[in-house]
Protein backbone atom coordinates (compact mmCIF):
# COMPACT_ATOMS: atom_id res chain seq x y z
CA UNK A 1 0.00 0.00 0.00
CA UNK A 2 1.72 3.12 -1.03
CA UNK A 3 2.01 6.19 1.51
CA UNK A 4 -0.74 8.80 1.44
CA UNK A 5 -0.05 12.46 2.09
CA UNK A 6 -1.97 11.91 5.68
CA UNK A 7 0.58 8.64 6.42
CA UNK A 8 3.32 11.32 5.60
CA UNK A 9 2.76 14.13 7.80
CA UNK A 10 2.18 11.76 11.00
CA UNK A 11 5.53 10.19 9.66
CA UNK A 12 7.43 13.55 9.75
CA UNK A 13 5.55 14.51 13.40
CA UNK A 14 7.36 11.35 14.61
CA UNK A 15 10.62 12.37 13.42
CA UNK A 16 9.95 16.02 15.14
CA UNK A 17 9.34 13.96 18.43
CA UNK A 18 5.85 14.89 18.73
CA UNK A 19 3.95 12.39 20.80
CA UNK A 20 0.38 13.87 21.06
CA UNK A 21 -1.65 15.81 18.70
CA UNK A 22 -5.25 17.31 20.42
CA UNK A 23 -7.78 16.73 18.47
CA UNK A 24 -11.02 16.81 17.51
CA UNK A 25 -12.22 14.81 14.52
CA UNK A 26 -14.33 15.88 11.44
CA UNK A 27 -14.53 14.92 7.51
CA UNK A 28 -12.62 17.80 6.27
CA UNK A 29 -9.85 15.40 8.21
CA UNK A 30 -10.86 11.97 7.69
CA UNK A 31 -7.62 11.37 5.58
CA UNK A 32 -5.23 12.41 8.33
CA UNK A 33 -7.65 10.43 10.77
CA UNK A 34 -7.65 7.30 8.66
CA UNK A 35 -3.86 7.54 8.74
CA UNK A 36 -3.35 7.65 12.83
CA UNK A 37 -5.47 4.17 12.66
CA UNK A 38 -2.99 2.62 10.21
CA UNK A 39 0.03 4.34 12.09
CA UNK A 40 -1.30 2.71 15.55
CA UNK A 41 -2.38 5.88 17.05
CA UNK A 42 1.75 7.31 16.96
CA UNK A 43 1.31 10.18 17.97
CA UNK A 44 -1.49 9.41 19.74
CA UNK A 45 -4.67 11.33 18.92
CA UNK A 46 -6.12 12.86 22.41
CA UNK A 47 -9.45 13.64 21.42
CA UNK A 48 -10.85 16.74 23.26
CA UNK A 49 -14.39 17.17 23.61
CA UNK A 50 -14.55 20.56 21.38
CA UNK A 51 -11.48 22.05 19.74
CA UNK A 52 -10.92 24.97 21.63
CA UNK A 53 -10.24 22.73 24.40
CA UNK A 54 -8.11 20.93 21.79
CA UNK A 55 -5.92 24.47 21.34
CA UNK A 56 -6.35 24.99 24.78
CA UNK A 57 -4.72 21.82 25.53
CA UNK A 58 -2.02 22.23 23.37
CA UNK A 59 -0.91 25.69 24.84
CA UNK A 60 -0.63 23.99 28.25
CA UNK A 61 1.18 21.23 26.83
CA UNK A 62 3.14 23.57 25.48
CA UNK A 63 4.09 25.89 28.13
CA UNK A 64 4.92 23.10 30.76
CA UNK A 65 7.35 21.07 28.16
CA UNK A 66 8.91 23.63 26.57
CA UNK A 67 8.17 22.10 23.38
CA UNK A 68 5.77 22.47 20.24
CA UNK A 69 1.80 22.18 20.96
CA UNK A 70 0.22 20.60 17.69
CA UNK A 71 -3.71 20.89 17.43
CA UNK A 72 -5.94 19.48 14.56
CA UNK A 73 -9.28 20.05 13.29
CA UNK A 74 -11.41 19.61 10.51
CA UNK A 75 -12.36 22.48 8.22
CA UNK A 76 -14.64 25.33 8.50
CA UNK A 77 -16.56 25.25 12.15
CA UNK A 78 -13.33 22.87 13.30
CA UNK A 79 -11.11 25.41 12.28
CA UNK A 80 -13.09 28.30 13.59
CA UNK A 81 -13.56 26.85 17.19
CA UNK A 82 -9.80 26.36 17.58
CA UNK A 83 -8.90 30.48 17.24
CA UNK A 84 -9.35 31.46 20.73
CA UNK A 85 -7.27 28.74 21.67
CA UNK A 86 -4.33 29.59 19.09
CA UNK A 87 -5.06 33.39 20.21
CA UNK A 88 -3.90 32.60 23.66
CA UNK A 89 -0.93 31.37 22.40
CA UNK A 90 -0.21 34.28 20.07
CA UNK A 91 -0.86 36.74 22.61
CA UNK A 92 1.45 34.63 25.82
CA UNK A 93 4.13 33.93 23.06
CA UNK A 94 3.43 30.04 23.03
CA UNK A 95 4.73 27.70 20.30
CA UNK A 96 1.84 25.70 18.91
CA UNK A 97 1.24 24.26 15.62
CA UNK A 98 -2.00 23.63 14.18
CA UNK A 99 -3.14 21.35 11.30
CA UNK A 100 -6.84 22.16 9.73
CA UNK A 101 -8.55 20.39 6.90
CA UNK A 102 -10.49 22.49 4.36
CA UNK A 103 -12.47 21.61 1.36
CA UNK A 104 -11.81 18.97 -1.27
CA UNK A 105 -9.75 21.13 -4.35
CA UNK A 106 -11.74 20.30 -6.85
CA UNK A 107 -14.95 22.17 -4.72
CA UNK A 108 -13.22 25.33 -3.58
CA UNK A 109 -14.52 29.15 -4.91
CA UNK A 110 -17.90 26.91 -5.08
CA UNK A 111 -19.60 27.67 -1.84
CA UNK A 112 -19.35 24.29 -1.01
CA UNK A 113 -20.68 22.85 2.23
CA UNK A 114 -18.39 23.79 5.46
CA UNK A 115 -15.68 26.33 2.53
CA UNK A 116 -14.56 29.31 4.85
CA UNK A 117 -11.18 31.37 3.42
CA UNK A 118 -9.46 29.73 5.92
CA UNK A 119 -6.63 31.70 4.27
CA UNK A 120 -8.49 35.30 5.48
CA UNK A 121 -9.55 34.02 9.09
CA UNK A 122 -6.10 32.51 10.10
CA UNK A 123 -4.27 35.75 8.84
CA UNK A 124 -3.92 37.39 12.05
CA UNK A 125 -3.80 34.57 14.63
CA UNK A 126 -1.25 32.63 12.47
CA UNK A 127 0.37 35.67 10.91
CA UNK A 128 4.32 34.16 11.34
CA UNK A 129 3.80 31.31 8.89
CA UNK A 130 0.31 30.59 7.35
CA UNK A 131 0.73 28.01 4.40
CA UNK A 132 -2.20 25.75 2.14
CA UNK A 133 -0.65 22.67 0.74
CA UNK A 134 -1.61 21.90 -2.38
CA UNK A 135 0.92 19.30 -3.73
CA UNK A 136 2.38 16.34 -1.61
CA UNK A 137 5.73 17.74 -2.95
CA UNK A 138 4.74 21.29 -0.45
CA UNK A 139 4.47 18.83 2.68
CA UNK A 140 7.95 17.97 4.04
CA UNK A 141 8.85 22.31 3.99
CA UNK A 142 5.66 23.33 4.87
CA UNK A 143 5.24 21.52 8.10
CA UNK A 144 8.91 21.59 8.97
CA UNK A 145 8.50 25.40 8.97
CA UNK A 146 5.57 25.51 10.73
CA UNK A 147 7.23 23.64 13.68
CA UNK A 148 10.23 25.70 13.60
CA UNK A 149 9.07 29.17 13.07
CA UNK A 150 6.59 28.57 15.90
CA UNK A 151 9.79 27.19 17.95
CA UNK A 152 11.90 30.40 17.14
CA UNK A 153 9.05 32.82 17.51
CA UNK A 154 7.32 31.43 20.55
CA UNK A 155 4.05 31.53 18.33
CA UNK A 156 1.22 29.90 16.61
CA UNK A 157 1.79 29.02 13.18
CA UNK A 158 -0.82 27.09 10.66
CA UNK A 159 -0.90 24.17 7.59
CA UNK A 160 -4.65 24.28 5.46
CA UNK A 161 -4.47 20.76 3.71
CA UNK A 162 -7.37 20.03 1.85
CA UNK A 163 -9.51 16.92 2.32
CA UNK A 164 -8.55 15.66 -0.96
CA UNK A 165 -4.96 15.49 -0.44
CA UNK A 166 -4.50 14.24 2.47
CA UNK A 167 -6.04 10.92 0.42
CA UNK A 168 -3.56 11.24 -2.34
CA UNK A 169 -0.28 9.36 -2.71
CA UNK A 170 2.57 10.73 -1.02
CA UNK A 171 5.87 12.00 -3.19
CA UNK A 172 8.90 13.92 -1.80
CA UNK A 173 9.83 16.81 -3.56
CA UNK A 174 12.56 16.66 -6.14
CA UNK A 175 15.81 18.40 -7.03
CA UNK A 176 13.94 20.26 -9.75
CA UNK A 177 12.73 23.73 -10.66
CA UNK A 178 9.92 25.13 -8.31
CA UNK A 179 10.50 22.27 -5.79
CA UNK A 180 11.52 23.25 -2.50
CA UNK A 181 13.09 20.62 -0.53
CA UNK A 182 13.76 20.66 3.60
CA UNK A 183 16.59 18.97 5.53
CA UNK A 184 16.04 16.36 8.44
CA UNK A 185 14.15 17.79 11.80
CA UNK A 186 16.60 19.16 13.88
CA UNK A 187 17.21 22.60 15.41
CA UNK A 188 20.38 24.20 17.30
CA UNK A 189 18.97 27.13 19.05
CA UNK A 190 21.74 29.71 20.24
CA UNK A 191 21.98 31.61 23.25
CA UNK A 192 22.76 35.33 22.12
CA UNK A 193 24.66 38.35 24.27
CA UNK A 194 24.49 41.50 23.80
CA UNK A 195 27.52 43.64 22.94
CA UNK A 196 30.13 44.15 25.63
CA UNK A 197 29.73 48.07 25.56
CA UNK A 198 26.09 47.22 26.57
CA UNK A 199 26.68 45.19 29.09
CA UNK A 200 29.01 48.12 30.68
CA UNK A 201 26.05 50.69 29.61
CA UNK A 202 23.41 48.39 31.78
CA UNK A 203 26.44 47.57 34.88
CA UNK A 204 26.63 51.82 35.00
CA UNK A 205 23.00 51.97 35.45
CA UNK A 206 22.51 49.30 37.77
CA UNK A 207 25.62 49.80 40.26
CA UNK A 208 24.50 53.75 40.48
CA UNK A 209 21.36 53.10 41.87
CA UNK A 210 20.87 52.33 45.92
CA UNK A 211 17.28 50.85 45.83
CA UNK A 212 17.18 48.62 42.88
CA UNK A 213 14.05 46.47 41.70
CA UNK A 214 14.14 43.46 39.20
CA UNK A 215 10.68 42.79 37.32
CA UNK A 216 11.13 38.90 35.85
CA UNK A 217 8.30 37.49 33.32
CA UNK A 218 7.84 34.17 31.94
CA UNK A 219 11.04 35.19 29.85
CA UNK A 220 13.20 34.66 33.18
CA UNK A 221 12.15 31.03 33.76
CA UNK A 222 15.61 29.46 32.55
CA UNK A 223 17.66 32.45 34.12
CA UNK A 224 16.10 31.67 37.83
CA UNK A 225 19.96 31.41 38.90
CA UNK A 226 21.41 33.88 37.43
CA UNK A 227 18.54 36.37 38.91
CA UNK A 228 18.75 35.33 42.48
CA UNK A 229 22.63 36.03 41.80
CA UNK A 230 21.84 39.53 40.51
CA UNK A 231 19.36 39.98 43.07
CA UNK A 232 22.19 39.37 45.60
CA UNK A 233 24.71 41.24 44.54
CA UNK A 234 22.70 44.19 43.64
CA UNK A 235 20.64 44.16 47.56
CA UNK A 236 17.43 44.09 44.82
CA UNK A 237 13.71 42.79 45.72
CA UNK A 238 11.97 40.55 42.95
CA UNK A 239 8.65 40.90 41.72
CA UNK A 240 6.84 38.75 39.82
CA UNK A 241 4.64 39.59 36.70
CA UNK A 242 1.64 36.78 36.29
CA UNK A 243 3.09 34.47 33.63
CA UNK A 244 6.78 34.48 35.71
CA UNK A 245 4.84 33.89 39.20
CA UNK A 246 6.56 30.60 38.86
CA UNK A 247 10.07 31.95 37.64
CA UNK A 248 11.24 32.15 41.92
CA UNK A 249 10.07 30.39 44.70
CA UNK A 250 8.00 32.68 47.38
CA UNK A 251 9.98 31.39 50.42
CA UNK A 252 12.86 33.69 49.27
CA UNK A 253 12.88 36.54 51.53
CA UNK A 254 12.95 39.16 49.13
CA UNK A 255 10.79 38.05 46.54
CA UNK A 256 7.97 40.31 46.57
CA UNK A 257 4.85 37.76 44.73
CA UNK A 258 3.05 39.24 41.78
CA UNK A 259 2.81 42.61 40.21
CA UNK A 260 -0.44 44.27 39.39
CA UNK A 261 -4.09 44.82 40.05
CA UNK A 262 -3.82 41.08 41.12
CA UNK A 263 -0.47 41.92 42.57
CA UNK A 264 0.62 42.00 46.75
CA UNK A 265 1.08 44.79 48.87
CA UNK A 266 5.32 44.71 48.83
CA UNK A 267 5.29 44.53 44.93
CA UNK A 268 3.63 47.87 44.54
CA UNK A 269 5.93 49.31 47.26
CA UNK A 270 9.05 47.79 45.78
CA UNK A 271 8.05 49.67 42.85
CA UNK A 272 6.57 52.78 44.65
CA UNK A 273 10.14 53.25 46.05
CA UNK A 274 12.74 52.22 43.86
CA UNK A 275 15.10 54.05 42.28
CA UNK A 276 16.51 51.44 39.61
CA UNK A 277 14.52 48.81 37.60
CA UNK A 278 15.67 45.73 36.29
CA UNK A 279 12.84 44.25 33.87
CA UNK A 280 14.03 40.55 32.66
CA UNK A 281 12.06 38.34 30.17
CA UNK A 282 8.70 40.08 30.94
CA UNK A 283 6.10 42.32 29.18
CA UNK A 284 4.18 43.76 31.58
CA UNK A 285 1.62 45.94 30.18
CA UNK A 286 0.30 48.15 33.02
CA UNK A 287 3.04 51.22 33.38
CA UNK A 288 1.09 52.19 36.22
CA UNK A 289 2.03 49.58 38.20
CA UNK A 290 6.03 50.59 37.61
CA UNK A 291 7.67 53.37 39.10
CA UNK A 292 6.57 56.92 38.19
CA UNK A 293 8.28 57.96 35.10
CA UNK A 294 11.00 59.95 35.54
CA UNK A 295 12.00 58.42 39.12
CA UNK A 296 14.19 55.07 38.17
CA UNK A 297 16.68 54.34 35.24
CA UNK A 298 15.85 51.77 33.85
CA UNK A 299 17.72 48.18 32.33
CA UNK A 300 15.64 46.01 30.49
CA UNK A 301 16.95 42.47 28.92
CA UNK A 302 14.47 40.45 26.57
CA UNK A 303 15.02 37.76 23.71
CA UNK A 304 12.93 39.63 21.46
CA UNK A 305 13.79 43.12 20.34
CA UNK A 306 9.98 43.85 19.35
CA UNK A 307 8.89 43.58 22.86
CA UNK A 308 12.09 45.86 24.45
CA UNK A 309 11.62 49.12 25.61
CA UNK A 310 7.62 49.57 25.28
CA UNK A 311 6.91 49.84 28.75
CA UNK A 312 8.80 52.19 31.07
CA UNK A 313 11.46 54.64 29.60
CA UNK A 314 14.50 52.26 29.86
CA UNK A 315 18.11 53.59 29.40
CA UNK A 316 19.58 50.83 28.74
CA UNK A 317 17.72 47.62 26.40
CA UNK A 318 19.88 44.85 25.84
CA UNK A 319 18.95 41.97 23.40
CA UNK A 320 19.60 38.16 24.66
CA UNK A 321 19.22 35.37 26.42
CA UNK A 322 17.83 36.33 29.88
CA UNK A 323 20.23 33.53 31.32
CA UNK A 324 23.20 34.32 29.21
CA UNK A 325 22.94 38.01 29.28
CA UNK A 326 22.73 37.94 32.88
CA UNK A 327 25.76 35.97 33.47
CA UNK A 328 27.92 38.12 31.38
CA UNK A 329 26.07 41.09 32.74
CA UNK A 330 27.30 39.87 36.80
CA UNK A 331 30.90 40.14 36.69
CA UNK A 332 30.00 44.10 36.06
CA UNK A 333 28.09 44.36 39.02
CA UNK A 334 29.53 46.40 42.48
CA UNK A 335 27.68 44.73 45.71
CA UNK A 336 25.63 47.42 47.66
CA UNK A 337 27.35 48.31 50.88
CA UNK A 338 24.08 49.23 52.34
CA UNK A 339 21.71 46.71 53.55
CA UNK A 340 19.17 48.67 54.19
CA UNK A 341 17.14 48.92 50.84
CA UNK A 342 16.84 44.87 51.23
CA UNK A 343 16.07 44.50 54.98
CA UNK A 344 13.03 47.10 54.26
CA UNK A 345 11.48 44.49 51.46
CA UNK A 346 12.31 41.46 53.71
CA UNK A 347 10.07 42.93 56.14
CA UNK A 348 7.41 44.46 54.35
CA UNK A 349 7.34 40.53 52.39
CA UNK A 350 7.30 39.11 55.79
CA UNK A 351 4.53 41.62 56.98
CA UNK A 352 2.74 40.69 54.00
CA UNK A 353 1.90 36.98 54.13
CA UNK A 354 0.69 37.48 57.87
CA UNK A 355 -1.80 39.72 56.31
CA UNK A 356 -2.32 37.19 53.76
CA UNK A 357 -2.95 34.77 56.35
CA UNK A 358 -5.18 36.55 58.75
CA UNK A 359 -7.32 37.61 55.30
CA UNK A 360 -7.53 33.77 54.47
CA UNK A 361 -8.87 33.01 58.12
CA UNK A 362 -11.91 35.96 57.86
CA UNK A 363 -15.06 34.37 58.36
CA UNK A 364 -16.96 34.15 54.65
CA UNK A 365 -20.48 32.63 54.09
CA UNK A 366 -19.56 29.48 53.81
CA UNK A 367 -16.08 29.38 52.86
CA UNK A 368 -13.35 32.38 52.59
CA UNK A 369 -12.06 31.87 48.58
CA UNK A 370 -8.79 33.17 49.92
CA UNK A 371 -8.45 29.74 52.38
CA UNK A 372 -8.62 27.62 49.26
CA UNK A 373 -5.60 28.62 48.45
CA UNK A 374 -4.15 29.24 51.24
CA UNK A 375 -4.72 25.77 52.51
CA UNK A 376 -3.69 23.96 49.52
CA UNK A 377 -0.54 26.56 49.98
CA UNK A 378 0.27 24.10 53.25
CA UNK A 379 0.42 21.34 51.76
CA UNK A 380 0.81 21.34 47.67
CA UNK A 381 3.58 18.77 46.44
CA UNK A 382 6.73 20.77 45.70
CA UNK A 383 6.42 19.33 41.96
CA UNK A 384 3.40 20.03 41.32
CA UNK A 385 1.72 22.10 38.04
CA UNK A 386 -0.68 24.71 39.00
CA UNK A 387 -3.06 26.28 36.01
CA UNK A 388 -5.69 29.18 37.09
CA UNK A 389 -8.34 30.06 34.98
CA UNK A 390 -9.40 33.47 34.43
CA UNK A 391 -11.88 34.98 36.99
CA UNK A 392 -11.79 36.38 40.34
CA UNK A 393 -10.31 32.94 41.61
CA UNK A 394 -6.80 34.43 39.47
CA UNK A 395 -6.52 37.20 42.40
CA UNK A 396 -5.97 33.91 44.95
CA UNK A 397 -4.06 32.22 43.08
CA UNK A 398 -1.80 35.41 42.04
CA UNK A 399 -1.99 36.34 45.64
CA UNK A 400 -1.99 33.41 48.12
CA UNK A 401 -0.63 30.54 46.36
CA UNK A 402 3.72 30.02 46.96
CA UNK A 403 5.65 28.81 44.51
CA UNK A 404 7.85 26.01 46.23
CA UNK A 405 10.80 23.56 44.96
CA UNK A 406 9.76 23.17 41.37
CA UNK A 407 6.02 23.81 41.20
CA UNK A 408 4.96 25.14 37.73
CA UNK A 409 1.61 27.81 37.00
CA UNK A 410 0.35 29.13 34.15
CA UNK A 411 -2.71 30.92 33.27
CA UNK A 412 -3.79 32.47 30.34
CA UNK A 413 -2.27 35.76 31.08
CA UNK A 414 -2.45 38.16 28.20
CA UNK A 415 -5.71 37.43 26.55
CA UNK A 416 -7.07 36.51 29.90
CA UNK A 417 -9.66 34.30 28.50
CA UNK A 418 -12.19 31.99 30.24
CA UNK A 419 -11.78 28.53 29.82
CA UNK A 420 -8.49 27.21 29.91
CA UNK A 421 -7.99 25.89 32.88
CA UNK A 422 -8.96 22.47 32.84
CA UNK A 423 -7.94 21.56 29.26
CA UNK A 424 -3.99 23.51 30.46
CA UNK A 425 -4.45 20.48 32.97
CA UNK A 426 -5.10 18.06 30.35
CA UNK A 427 -2.09 19.20 28.56
CA UNK A 428 0.23 19.59 31.33
CA UNK A 429 -0.49 15.93 32.31
CA UNK A 430 0.60 14.60 29.00
CA UNK A 431 3.82 16.70 29.10
CA UNK A 432 4.23 15.48 32.58
CA UNK A 433 2.27 12.65 33.37
CA UNK A 434 4.55 11.71 36.19
CA UNK A 435 3.88 15.08 37.95
CA UNK A 436 0.57 15.97 40.01
CA UNK A 437 -1.93 18.80 38.45
CA UNK A 438 -3.73 21.09 40.24
CA UNK A 439 -6.49 23.34 38.22
CA UNK A 440 -8.46 26.14 39.91
CA UNK A 441 -11.30 27.00 38.25
CA UNK A 442 -14.39 29.31 38.72
CA UNK A 443 -17.53 27.57 38.34
CA UNK A 444 -18.43 30.16 35.54
CA UNK A 445 -15.61 29.05 33.39
CA UNK A 446 -16.35 24.81 34.49
CA UNK A 447 -19.89 25.74 33.37
CA UNK A 448 -18.26 27.44 30.07
CA UNK A 449 -16.57 24.09 28.94
CA UNK A 450 -14.61 22.61 32.19
CA UNK A 451 -17.25 19.90 33.21
CA UNK A 452 -17.06 18.28 29.80
CA UNK A 453 -13.35 18.25 29.79
CA UNK A 454 -14.13 16.25 33.18
CA UNK A 455 -14.78 13.35 30.28
CA UNK A 456 -11.59 14.08 28.46
CA UNK A 457 -9.45 13.58 31.99
CA UNK A 458 -11.77 10.21 32.71
CA UNK A 459 -10.41 9.01 29.39
CA UNK A 460 -6.89 9.34 29.45
CA UNK A 461 -6.10 9.11 33.77
CA UNK A 462 -4.51 5.27 32.75
CA UNK A 463 -1.71 7.10 30.43
CA UNK A 464 -0.43 9.23 33.58
CA UNK A 465 2.23 7.74 35.92
CA UNK A 466 0.78 9.66 39.10
CA UNK A 467 -3.04 9.61 38.03
CA UNK A 468 -3.27 13.17 40.29
CA UNK A 469 -4.99 15.59 38.52
CA UNK A 470 -7.64 17.98 40.99
CA UNK A 471 -9.57 20.11 39.67
CA UNK A 472 -11.05 22.82 42.25
CA UNK A 473 -14.18 24.59 41.71
CA UNK A 474 -14.59 27.82 43.45
CA UNK A 475 -18.37 27.50 43.55
CA UNK A 476 -19.92 30.75 44.18
CA UNK A 477 -22.92 30.80 41.88
CA UNK A 478 -21.44 34.10 40.24
CA UNK A 479 -19.45 35.14 37.31
CA UNK A 480 -17.52 37.14 40.25
CA UNK A 481 -14.54 38.98 38.63
CA UNK A 482 -17.20 40.67 36.35
CA UNK A 483 -19.33 41.48 39.26
CA UNK A 484 -16.61 43.00 40.95
CA UNK A 485 -15.70 45.29 37.95
CA UNK A 486 -19.05 46.40 37.30
CA UNK A 487 -18.48 47.71 41.68
CA UNK A 488 -15.16 48.68 41.64
CA UNK A 489 -14.51 50.47 38.11
CA UNK A 490 -18.08 50.68 37.16
CA UNK A 491 -19.55 51.91 40.09
CA UNK A 492 -22.76 49.77 38.57
CA UNK A 493 -24.62 47.02 41.43
CA UNK A 494 -24.52 43.68 40.16
CA UNK A 495 -26.94 42.93 37.55
CA UNK A 496 -28.96 38.96 38.43
CA UNK A 497 -29.64 38.83 34.97
CA UNK A 498 -25.78 38.51 33.94
CA UNK A 499 -24.42 37.51 36.88
CA UNK A 500 -25.72 34.95 38.28
CA UNK A 501 -25.33 31.43 37.62
CA UNK A 502 -27.25 28.07 37.93
CA UNK A 503 -26.13 26.10 40.53
CA UNK A 504 -24.25 22.79 39.66
CA UNK A 505 -23.25 19.83 41.56
CA UNK A 506 -19.82 19.57 40.51
CA UNK A 507 -18.61 16.68 42.75
CA UNK A 508 -21.73 14.90 41.82
CA UNK A 509 -20.85 15.12 37.62
CA UNK A 510 -17.25 13.72 38.76
CA UNK A 511 -18.40 10.80 40.79
CA UNK A 512 -20.68 9.64 37.49
CA UNK A 513 -17.38 9.60 35.22
CA UNK A 514 -15.87 7.66 37.75
CA UNK A 515 -13.33 10.03 39.49
CA UNK A 516 -13.29 11.18 43.07
CA UNK A 517 -14.82 14.02 44.57
CA UNK A 518 -15.30 16.40 47.36
CA UNK A 519 -17.93 18.94 48.64
CA UNK A 520 -16.74 21.32 51.26
CA UNK A 521 -18.92 23.83 52.49
CA UNK A 522 -17.40 24.48 55.75
CA UNK A 523 -13.91 26.39 56.12
CA UNK A 524 -12.77 23.51 58.46
CA UNK A 525 -13.17 21.02 55.85
CA UNK A 526 -10.76 22.04 53.97
CA UNK A 527 -7.71 21.14 55.04
CA UNK A 528 -9.09 17.53 55.30
CA UNK A 529 -10.54 18.11 51.39
CA UNK A 530 -7.25 18.77 49.93
CA UNK A 531 -5.47 16.02 52.01
CA UNK A 532 -7.93 13.51 50.46
CA UNK A 533 -7.64 14.39 46.77
CA UNK A 534 -4.09 14.74 46.77
CA UNK A 535 -3.80 11.42 48.02
CA UNK A 536 -6.89 10.20 46.25
CA UNK A 537 -4.77 7.85 43.47
CA UNK A 538 -6.67 9.19 40.38
CA UNK A 539 -7.63 12.38 39.45
CA UNK A 540 -10.80 14.17 41.58
CA UNK A 541 -13.10 17.22 41.86
CA UNK A 542 -12.46 19.10 44.95
CA UNK A 543 -15.86 21.17 44.84
CA UNK A 544 -15.99 24.07 47.47
CA UNK A 545 -19.02 26.75 47.78
CA UNK A 546 -17.10 30.11 48.88
CA UNK A 547 -18.43 33.51 49.09
CA UNK A 548 -18.71 35.76 46.26
CA UNK A 549 -18.59 38.71 48.77
CA UNK A 550 -15.20 38.48 49.67
CA UNK A 551 -13.51 41.64 47.52
CA UNK A 552 -10.95 40.60 45.56
CA UNK A 553 -9.70 44.61 45.13
CA UNK A 554 -5.87 45.15 46.07
CA UNK A 555 -4.76 45.60 48.90
CA UNK A 556 -3.13 49.25 47.33
CA UNK A 557 -6.60 50.21 45.76
CA UNK A 558 -7.07 53.99 45.06
CA UNK A 559 -9.77 55.55 47.29
CA UNK A 560 -11.69 56.29 44.61
CA UNK A 561 -11.80 52.86 43.60
CA UNK A 562 -13.60 51.83 46.93
CA UNK A 563 -15.54 54.90 47.15
CA UNK A 564 -16.76 53.34 43.74
CA UNK A 565 -17.14 49.96 44.81
CA UNK A 566 -19.20 50.78 48.13
CA UNK A 567 -21.43 53.48 46.45
CA UNK A 568 -22.66 50.82 43.98
CA UNK A 569 -23.45 48.41 46.65
CA UNK A 570 -25.39 51.09 48.32
CA UNK A 571 -26.95 51.88 45.14
CA UNK A 572 -29.45 49.11 45.18
CA UNK A 573 -26.68 46.11 44.93
CA UNK A 574 -28.70 42.54 46.28
CA UNK A 575 -25.73 41.46 48.50
CA UNK A 576 -24.77 45.05 49.86
CA UNK A 577 -24.55 44.55 53.35
CA UNK A 578 -23.11 41.50 53.34
CA UNK A 579 -20.54 43.02 50.60
CA UNK A 580 -19.29 45.94 52.46
CA UNK A 581 -19.33 43.90 56.37
CA UNK A 582 -17.12 41.24 54.09
CA UNK A 583 -14.86 44.35 52.75
CA UNK A 584 -14.36 45.94 56.01
CA UNK A 585 -13.53 42.76 57.75
CA UNK A 586 -10.94 41.73 55.48
CA UNK A 587 -9.39 45.11 54.84
CA UNK A 588 -9.04 45.76 58.43
CA UNK A 589 -6.66 42.95 58.45
CA UNK A 590 -3.76 44.89 57.26
CA UNK A 591 -4.38 47.25 60.35
CA UNK A 592 -4.42 44.54 63.25
CA UNK A 593 -0.52 44.43 64.74
CA UNK A 594 1.45 42.00 62.36
CA UNK A 595 -0.63 43.09 59.02
CA UNK A 596 0.46 47.04 59.70
CA UNK A 597 -0.49 48.96 56.46
CA UNK A 598 2.13 51.04 55.07
CA UNK A 599 0.20 54.50 53.51
CA UNK A 600 2.44 55.99 50.28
Amino acid sequence: MSQTVGDYLLQRLREWGVDQVFAYPGDGINGLVTAFGKADNQPRFVQARHEEMAAFAAVGYAKFSGKVGVCMATSGPGAIHLLNGLYDAKLDHVPVVAIVGQTARSAMGGSYQQEVDLQALYKDVASEYLVEVNVAEQLPNALDRAIRTAESSRCPTALIIPADLQEEAYSPPQHAFKQVPSSPPSTAWSRPVPAEADLDAAAEVLNAGEKVAILVGQGARGAAEEVRQVAEVTGAGVAKALLGKDVLPDDLPWVTGSIGLLGTRPSYELMRDCDTLLIVGSNFPYSQFLPDFGQARAVQIDLDGRFIGMRYPTEVNLVGDSAATLRALLPKLASKPDSSWRETIEKNVASWWETVEKEAAVAAEPVNPMAIVSELSKRIPEDAIVTADSGSSTNWYARNLRIRGDIRGSLSGTLATMGPGVPYAIGAKFAHPDRPVIALVGDGAMQMNGLAELITIARYQHLWSDPRCVICVFHNNDLNQVTWELRAMGGAPKFEESQTLPDVDYAGFALSLGLAAVTVDKPDQLATAWETVLSAGKPAVLDVRCDPDVPPIPPHATFEQVKSATEAVLKGDPDAFHVVAQGVKTKLQEFLPGGKSRTP
